[in-house]
Parts: C-alpha cells; structure tokens; sequence
C-alpha cells in the first residue's frame, strides 16, 4: 500500500486529478475506460514506499528488480494501461487473458468488462503473482483469475480470449498466443523489433496477423521460455553501451569498436529539421529496416555528455566491425530541430553520409504516411513478396515484416 508523510494530497483527489489528466490528453476516449480508471485505487497496488503523489503519476512504478538493479516487475504508466484498454476494444461479458501480472491493470480490465466477464492474469514470477492476488483480493476483485505461468504457454482452461494483453516486452508470438484467441479476437503486445518496441494492436487476417495500431513504448522484458534478450556490448565501460538485436549485426566482430568512440569523429547535418515536441518515431523504425548493420546507443548523460545522441536511451546506429554513426540533433531556433550524423572510426564518412541519405529519404516519402505496414506470420507462413523497402524480423516462431510504402502503394 502506497502512503507517505509528504504526500500533499489524499488518495481519492489524487485518482481524480490523474483521470482528468488523462481525459484532457485524449489517453482516455470512453466512458468505460474512465469509470475503471476513477474506481480501481492505483495506490493499493504500489509498493508500501512509494508516496501517494509518485503512484498517481503518470508514469511507470517498478514493483521489483532483479539481481542486476533491472526492473522485472511494474505497474505501467496509466497513459499506456489506458490506450491499451482501448485497444483491446473490450466490452461487457468479454474474455480477457493479460500476461504479466501486477493486479492494478487486471482490476481495470475487470471493471470494463463487468461482472459477467471473464478475466485471467498471469505472470511466471510467484512472488509477482502473490502480490496480485493478495491486492485484488482486497479491493474488491476476487473474480480476477491469476495463475503462476509461462507466457509462452499461455493459459488455455479459460481461452478462447476476446482479447490477449501482453503487458511485458515480447520479441516473438507464440503459437498459444494466437490459438487461445478468439476468431475475432484482439492481441495487444508490445513487439520488439530490431531493437524497437511498438505496442501492437494485431487482428487475424488470413494466415497471419496485422497490426491496425502501432505505439511507441517500453516494457519489462519477457521471462521464461520466451525469453530473447538484446546483446549488449560495452563501448567506453559503463558509459555507453551498444544494444543489438539481430543475428547478421550480433555476428560482426566488434572489438575493435571498444575505443572507437574515444577517437576523433565527424559530424554533418541534413536539410531536414523538425518542429519542437514532435514525434518523429517511425524515423528511428526506418532508420532499422534498412539492411545494413544496425544497433542503438544507451548513453550515461553524465559521464558521457560529449557523444549528444538524439537519443540517450536508444540512440539509431549504422556499425561496421570498426566504426559507428549514430543519429544527433541540434536546436537551430525557437521553432525547429535539426537532425544530424556523428561518425566514428575509419569508415565514418561514408557511413555519415548513408544516415544523411536515410533521414532524406525518409523525410521525402515516409515521414507524412500512416507509418510502415507490419503484419505477423507464424511459422509455415511467409510474407509475400514486394519491392518496397521492408525489414524482416525472423524468430523462433513467427516472422514479422514492416514494410514501408508510399500513399501511392500499399503492402
């Protein structure tokens, strides 16, 4: 249970000014979503130290870490929990199956789907599972199904689901995934691919799956038998670190990478600027499909305020086993941004000036388009051909491909 001696407001007007947030936003579209969201009190889901203020953020709550101080657990921010709600497109009496236990989204998504729904929530940690039950239990949700499980399996005594939550970092779709939903069921899952994260909304088309919505986020990573963590590499100690997330990058002999970013570099700038507080993520998803080996940079802000990625967290790459170019920016005036490319190492030049080509081109035809097509395919499926640019991501059971198209073309 939440609660501090600094807290400057109670429970109740906490909730209430969070939602309201939300509602102004545009996070929260429906009547239903925002009644679940007023009723379920956040704050007896949180852990006992964290204040009341902290827990009606809108933010992420980390429930528990791993040996490694890395998160394992969490509540989501409530802009994300309520956009997938709606994603879902659930309804009153739907069956609902959320992987990745925690109980507060579990009691929202019992609120939405009322008494005669069916809701079941798992998680492979015991210790996460128990805290859940015991919170639902307490607040009025011991209807609410939760099970010690694999996300792998999935759980099928309660399928079929109008709708799967996947609330943690997968890489791949398993098979039980998709045969425990319902017909016209819903999967929401936050997909990673090469390295970038995008919360899916997937609908059956066929013999596989689109997706109809795409948001950028960031979640736990999955455990268990699904699980597929990124390589990370060391480039100057604990200052920088180089995430990769395909095998053809991950093969490449990066020793030599270690003191390259110690050495001199080089920097251009595009003609390509942006407006302040605008998005601009699907430059970072283009700036992944492109064959050519690929990683992002996280960057310690203190100690290595020097580098200036466009991203501290995870910055595009263009990589040989000897040099690196990554995605920068720069404030030109009040009203725009201007982005840029910083190489390092032997082959800077011309790997600078390839990111320069690519953010042109994706400002020429992809910046102003609905984004690239991303469609699903489960093992003994293949994406059918096409000449526009597309990345495909091959896993252990499915493949996806994002393919990029103009408005003149579709996948």
């Amino acid at each position: 249970m939440a609660g501090s001696a600094l807290d400057t407001i109670s429970d109740d007007e906490a909730r209430a000014r969070l939602v309201d947030q939300l509602l102004a936003d545009g996070r929260i579209t429906s009547p239903a979503v925002e009644r679940a969201f007023r009723r379920v009190p956040r704050h007896l889901f949180a852990p006992d130290d964290v204040s009341i203020d902290a827990t009606y953020a809108d933010d992420v709550i980390i429930t528990k870490r791993g040996p490694d101080g890395r998160a394992t657990s969490s509540i989501s921010a409530p802009w994300l929990q309520a956009m997938m709600l709606h994603a879902a497109r659930l309804r009153p009496g739907a069956r609902v199956l959320e992987i990745g236990s925690g109980g507060y989204n579990a009691a929202l998504i019992a609120e939405v789907v009322g008494p005669h729904g069916n809701v079941t929530s798992i998680d492979i940690d015991p210790d996460v599972t128990a805290q859940a039950r015991a919170a639902l239990d307490s607040t009025g949700y011991p209807h609410v199904q939760v099970a010690t499980a694999d996300a792998e399996t999935g759980r099928p005594a309660a399928a079929p689901y109008d709708a799967v939550i996947v609330t943690v970092e997968a890489s791949d779709i398993p098979p039980a995934w998709i045969d425990q939903l319902a017909p016209e069921g819903i999967l929401v899952v936050p997909l990673r691919m090469r390295g970038n994260t995008r919360c899916l909304t997937l609908t059956r088309e066929t013999n596989h799956l689109i997706a109809i919505d795409s948001i950028v986020c960031g979640f736990v990573p999955m455990r268990g038998a699904a699980a597929n963590s990124v390589t990370r590499r060391a480039l100057r100690g604990d200052d920088v670190t180089l995430c990769i997330d395909d095998p053809d990058t991950q093969a490449l002999n990066f020793d030599a990478q270690t003191s390259t970013l110690n050495g001199p570099h080089i920097e251009a700038w595009s003609a390509v600027t942006t407006p302040p507080a605008t998005s601009f993520d699907s430059l970072h998803l283009w700036l992944a499909s492109q064959p050519h080996p690929y990683g992002q940079l996280a960057v310690d802000r203190d100690r290595a305020a020097d580098l200036e990625p466009q991203n501290w967290v995870a910055c595009p790459a263009l990589l040989t086993d000897d040099s690196i170019t990554y995605l920068t920016i720069r404030r030109l005036d009040d009203t725009a941004w201007q982005f840029g490319a910083r190489g390092y190492g032997p082959h800077a030049a011309p790997l600078t000036q390839h990111l320069l080509d690519l953010i042109a081109d994706w400002d020429r035809h992809h910046r102003n388009t609905p984004g690239p097509h991303i469609a699903v395919y489960p093992n003994g499926t293949i994406p059918p051909p096409t000449d526009q640019p597309r990345l495909v991501v091959a896993r252990r059971h499915s493949t996806t491909a994002i393919t990029w198209t103009t408005s003149r073309s579709r996948a």
